[in-house]
C-alpha cells in the first residue's frame, strides 16, 4: 500500500500588490493555521518518508509552521515544478516516488492539489471526496491510500481518502 498526503499551503498576505506571488508570505490566519495542522498529525500519529513541496514563501512557511509541532523525521525537498502546477505535473511528480517512499506529503497548490485529489479518488462512504471536490481549502489536508506496491501504478480513481482534516474543523 502506498500512502499520499496532500496539503495545500495556509493562508497567504494579500498586503502587499507590489509583492511578487511566489513571494507572498502567511498572514497571522496562516501561521495559526500551519502551527494547528502541525499539532493534529503530531496527534493522530502521522509519518511521512518524504516531502515534496513548492519552493514558494508561503508554502516554506507553511511548513514552518507545521514544524513548530510535528517533527517530519524525513528528507524535505522544494521542487521549483511545484510552484502552481497542474494536477498533471503533481501526478507526474507521484509517480515518480523513490519505490523505497510508503508515505508521501505533497505541499503545493490550488488548483491543482484539488483536482489531483479529486482525479486520484473514487467516491467513499464518508463523503470526503465529494467535499474535497466541492472546496479545498487553504491549509486542507488529505491522506490517499492506494492498494498498489508502486508510485507508477497509481491511476485516476485508484484512491481513497482515509483522513481529511481542514483547519477551520481544528478550531
Amino acid at each position: 500500500m502506498k500512502r499520499l498526503a496532500l496539503l495545500r499551503h495556509a493562508k497567504s498576505d494579500w498586503g502587499d500588490a507590489k509583492l511578487d506571488d511566489h513571494n507572498r508570505p502567511l498572514n497571522e490566519r496562516g501561521w495559526k493555521a500551519a502551527r494547528r495542522m502541525g499539532k493534529e498529525l503530531n496527534h493522530r500519529g502521522l509519518q511521512f518518508d518524504l516531502v515534496l513541496a513548492s519552493t514558494a514563501a508561503r508554502v516554506r512557511e507553511t511548513i514552518d509552521g507545521l514544524q513548530e509541532k510535528f517533527d517530519f523525521g524525513c528528507e524535505i525537498r522544494f521542487e521549483p515544478e511545484l510552484y502552481l502546477a497542474s494536477e498533471e505535473t503533481l501526478l507526474s511528480a507521484v509517480e515518480t516516488l523513490p519505490g523505497p517512499v510508503g508515505t508521501a506529503l505533497l505541499v503545493a497548490h490550488n488548483p491543482g492539489v484539488q483536482r489531483l485529489a479529486v482525479e486520484l479518488t473514487h467516491d467513499d462512504s464518508h463523503g470526503l471526496r465529494h467535499r474535497v471536490a466541492h472546496k479545498y481549502p487553504t491549509g486542507g489536508f488529505a491522506l490517499i491510500e492506494f492498494r498498489v506496491d508502486d508510485w507508477s501504478d497509481v491511476a485516476p480513481g485508484s484512491g481513497e481518502i482515509a483522513e481529511l482534516i481542514l483547519p477551520k474543523e481544528l478550531d
